[in-house]
């Protein structure tokens, strides 16, 4: 049985500050990623970097080395124009929590980030960027593609697709309280954490729609609900 890769293989994605906090385990990764909604991708726009918020889908065995990560965009994206065959990179990151300590210094946040290097493919088959546009709307409510029409010929020329290869990555993680010197504990300022998470609000249905609410858009809103107050 062949054994999945290091999750760093390379330097590029080694993590040298508080090692420890460190994730090395690819299915980590695979479950962080599969839980998140937004990644940033930073390229180079031809002559200055650029980093934007993009929705993305993930496959774990996916035709890259060791999975792929997708994004998508306009045909008309400068950025998109110029990433194919050069070296991306994409963040993901969980906001947990706020830490407040007793000084300025020791404040920090409760977070877990993944970092992924890689060459940008641009994805040219149309089967492979079909998939790759419902993995992207599976990520954002899982079992919808199933759910809608077709991509169109038409949208499918409109939008470009990149895979990265999921084979140099890097997850990181802090959960953890307050870490402060003991003479600012002694001095008897407050210190703590205020936890932090995504929370779905009420529906909102279209108003040309008298189509009950699907399963799918009803799972995924019960399940970012706040849970009842005790």
């Amino acid at each position: 049985m062949t054994q999945p890769a290091p999750l760093s293989p390379t330097a590029r994605t080694q993590i040298t500050r508080l090692r420890e906090r460190g994730r090395s385990e690819r299915e980590e990764l695979l479950d962080f990623l599969a839980g998140q909604l937004v990644a940033h991708v930073a390229v180079d726009a031809g002559g200055h970097p650029v980093a934007l918020p993009v929705a993305y889908g993930v496959d774990p065995a996916g035709p890259d080395e060791d999975g792929t990560l997708y994004v998508h965009g306009s045909v008309g994206a400068g950025w998109l124009r110029t990433a194919p065959g050069s070296t991306v990179c994409v963040t993901v990151t969980s906001l947990d929590g706020l830490v407040l300590a007793r000084s300025g210094f020791h404040h920090s946040m409760n977070y877990r980030c993944a970092v992924v290097i890689g060459a940008a493919r641009l994805v040219e088959s149309d089967e492979e960027r079909a998939r790759a546009l419902d993995l992207v709307v599976d990520q954002i409510v899982p079992g919808r593609a199933a759910t809608l029409r077709a991509h169109t010929r038409k949208e499918l020329v409109a939008t470009a697709v990149l895979a990265v290869p999921l084979h140099e990555a890097s997850l990181k993680q802090r959960a953890e309280g307050v870490g402060d010197e003991p003479e600012d504990v002694e001095a008897g300022i407050w210190a703590g954490v205020l936890p932090l998470r995504t929370v779905a609000g009420d529906l909102e249905q279209d108003p040309l729609t008298s189509a009950p609410v699907p399963e799918d858009v009803a799972r995924r809103a019960e399940g970012l609900r706040e849970p009842d107050c005790q």
